[in-house]
């Protein structure tokens, strides 16, 4: 999903929130005024972390998209790996903790590959978090031939990995389809006929940020 119908915090916050928001409650009830501010602080801090702002998403129907809020730490061309074969780019973004962390779909088609890898929990800027950490890798049929491929990285912080959509699910260029709480890494693997259009150091939005064009 992507329009105005979405809900501005996703469902899995709730828990997370209302844990917050009862405990503020109660150390007010007790009298522990300074206690519940810090509580009542920390539940606004929560609400903030599972927000989930409306994106425009571009409408040029050969536009891949950002699967993800941060700052880019590498744009590198592959010639091949075990998520997708030939030569392709491999782009890699670093959600700190203040970014949303809301992964949209870059492309619309159909899953063909769902796998989770359990790993280490280095932190999620450093290079050998992409090969090391737990993570989710997903591959995404966009047409006859073309793979997009998309890695949810989990971080020091982070340590829960959702992803929604299952092995033969479609998706929409620009809908929800997980996150990962508190901080982390997605990587973003272009067919090599795909030219990347971010550079190091950028920092990019999911579902609006456009990270290259479908020759």
């Amino acid at each position: 999903m992507s329009g105005k119908d979405e809900p501005i915090v996703v469902r899995e916050g709730y828990p997370f929130i209302g844990l917050a928001g009862a405990l503020a409650l109660f150390t007010a009830a007790v009298d522990l005024h300074g206690l519940a501010w810090i509580l009542l602080f920390a539940t606004f801090a929560v609400g903030a972390f599972f927000r989930n702002p409306f994106r425009r998403i571009p409408q040029d129907p050969r536009a891949v998209l950002c699967p993800a809020d941060g700052r880019i730490l590498e744009v590198q061309r592959q010639e091949e790996d075990a998520l997708l074969t030939g030569p392709h780019w491999k782009v890699s973004i670093f959600m700190s903790p203040l970014d949303v962390h809301v992964n949209r779909a870059p492309v619309s088609g159909i899953v063909r590959k769902k796998i989770y890898h359990p790993g280490c929990f280095h932190v999620a800027s450093l290079q050998i978090a992409s090969t090391e950490n737990e993570r989710m890798e997903m591959v995404v049929e966009a047409g006859a031939g073309f793979e997009v491929g998309i890695v949810q990285v989990a971080g020091r912080i982070a340590r829960r990995i959702v992803c929604y959509p299952q092995e033969g699910d479609s998706l929409v260029r620009g809908e929800r389809f997980g996150l990962i709480r508190f901080g982390s890494r997605v990587e973003l693997y272009l067919p090599g006929e795909v030219t990347p259009t971010v550079q190091v150091g950028q920092r990019v939005k999911a579902g609006e940020t456009i990270m290259g064009h479908v020759p």
